[in-house]
């Protein structure tokens, strides 16, 4: 910083050699899906995401859609359109698609709708005593708050039997029918059978009633939305839980909960998580069942808290995925709560340790008003190292007392962390910010900046650009290079201009470079960098 306490920025601009002018585009809701698209997974389908500077969002890929293929699906607010192709066309048409359509202009990408399925390991049902809650000291936290119903937590899975005994007063009102099912495109989530008991299961972890003389203790009694984007068979397909993902930021949930995994990277996923993020919703998520492999997505994605499950000897679970993305640990072996219809069951998975960290999530925000970001720094300061690994406990095992009746900045038992942070919300922050524009696509800035703290735990910088503009957020840290379109450390590059990077832990050994650059359009923007110590 200079003497008068403002910070020095430094400014190098850049002329692409190419590009496209685009024209204003409007933005809308989650439209309808076309008559007959059938539920749950959708493996003909390839999704296109198109800029905001595209005024017909449709109209832009349509000219590139072949003959035996059509549009069936929009999202306006993600900037995506799902094209179906029949079930007997080759692999080779729909690639040959991908490649014509990403030619165009104003199309960011094109990947295939995969399917993602429920992380579980099931087993034969067993009733007997808990020992989740009372792992991560839920009962410290209810001596405080058993929940406030003000808090939501959605739960994007398979659907809640929202009138199971132990479930029905926690399920949030303020929506018909309790949430929405997007694999059936209507406005009830109930299970279709028995079997579908993956949501219900989920829900009564994060959420099933507490203190009420009926069934099993859930880890709050916040309320909850059920977004049913996983059919009777586990599977879902990518746009449907994006698309559910969407939904539920708009609702005001509080925090999402996906029990869910598989498909690798797709920019479709990474746009819906960061949405949420950036409009108040902490995704929290499973980190996958295939002990030795690296955090599975949506987990792995920086919007995300990634969760590992435990046994209850608090070991890590044979079947937990590991690694520098793991933020926290929770209980997921043999976990007891609801299943349909009116039953409990005990299952096993990561599925059931990230509800358990969401239910403590909805406890400390009973608490205390904390933005995503600082909530789960907020739950890593506090968790409890147990003695595992920074790639099998993160930043520890959540801890509910400590959530609960620990202010925020004070820390709290704290782990040693891993890539997913340090384990402190406390010590000092600092905000900057500077304004700008960009001409056209032809127009790019790169800005360092200078740290601030000597050791700083987390960087957010976010992007606030035009309406009707599609401007990108790149950066680097550990170098005195700025980003580039193709070479960089982060990226944010939703079809719009609100983009947010988010760095944990991050290299200090040089200033932070970032790229902002107009993919298309041109217009103000500021760049805002928040760093903590």
């Amino acid at each position: 910083m200079s003497d008068d306490g403002t910070h020095s920025w430094s400014r190098r601009t850049f002329i692409k050699a190419t590009g496209v002018a685009g024209a204003v585009g409007a933005f809308g809701g989650v439209t309808a899906a076309t008559p007959g698209r059938e539920p749950g997974p959708k493996k003909d389908e390839i999704l296109v995401g198109v800029s905001a500077s595209a005024d017909d969002l449709e109209g832009t890929v349509r000219s590139a859609v072949p003959g035996n293929a059509r549009v069936v699906h929009k999202n306006e607010k993600l900037r995506y359109v799902a094209v179906k192709f029949p079930s007997q066309a080759a692999d080779v048409a729909r690639q040959n698609f991908i490649e014509a359509v990403t030619k165009k202009d104003e199309v960011k990408y094109a990947e295939p709708n995969v399917t993602l399925q429920a992380f579980y390991t099931p087993n034969d049902p067993q009733f007997g005593s808990q020992y989740a809650p009372q792992q991560v000291n839920a009962p410290g936290a209810w001596d405080t708050t058993l929940g406030d119903s003000g808090v939501t937590i959605s739960v994007v899975d398979q659907g809640i039997q929202y009138d199971h005994p132990n479930l029905q007063g926690n399920m949030d009102g303020s929506v018909s029918n309790y949430g929405r099912d997007f694999p059936d495109n209507d406005g009830d989530p109930y299970p279709a059978n028995a079997e579908e008991n993956h949501g219900t299961h989920v829900g009564g972890i994060a959420a099933g009633g507490t203190d009420n003389g009926t069934g099993h203790a859930g880890i709050s009694n916040c309320s909850m939305l059920s977004a049913r984007a996983l059919d009777e068979t586990g599977g879902g397909s990518l746009s449907d839980i994006a698309d559910a993902i969407t939904w539920s930021a708009d609702q005001g949930a509080d925090v999402i909960n996906l029990s869910l995994g598989g498909g690798g990277y797709t920019d479709t996923m990474k746009n819906a998580v960061s949405y949420a993020f950036d409009n108040g919703s902490l995704p929290v998520a499973a980190a996958g069942n295939d002990y030795g492999s690296p955090v599975s997505y949506p987990a792995a994605y920086d919007e995300c808290l990634a969760v590992s499950a435990l046994d209850s000897s608090e070991s890590l679970a044979s079947y937990s995925n590991k690694g520098s993305k793991i933020e926290l640990a929770a209980p997921g072996s043999n976990v007891l709560s609801t299943v349909p219809f009116g039953e409990y069951s005990e299952l096993s998975g990561t599925s059931m340790a990230s509800p358990v960290v969401a239910g403590v999530a909805g406890l400390a925000l009973s608490e205390y008003d904390l933005t995503p970001a600082d909530l789960r720094n907020h739950l890593k300061s506090t968790a409890v190292d147990i003695g595992l690994p920074a790639e099998e406990q993160g930043s520890g095992r959540v801890d509910a007392d400590n959530a609960v009746n620990t202010q925020p900045g004070d820390g709290g038992d704290g782990g040693d962390g891993g890539d997913g942070g340090d384990g402190g919300d406390g010590g000092d922050s600092t905000t900057a910010s500077v304004s700008d524009t960009l001409s056209g696509y032809w127009d790019s800035a790169c800005w360092t900046y200078g740290w601030e703290f000597s050791s700083t735990s987390q960087i957010v910088v976010e992007l606030d650009g035009p309406a009707g503009s599609d401007f990108d957020l790149y950066a680097n840290t550990g170098s005195s290079s700025c980003p580039s379109t193709s070479d960089y450390d982060y990226r944010s590059w939703s079809p719009d201009s609100q983009e947010s990077i988010t760095i944990d832990n991050p290299d200090t050994s040089t200033d932070l470079q970032i790229l902002v650059d107009s993919y298309s359009g041109s217009g103000d923007y500021t760049l805002t960098i928040t760093e903590k110590s």
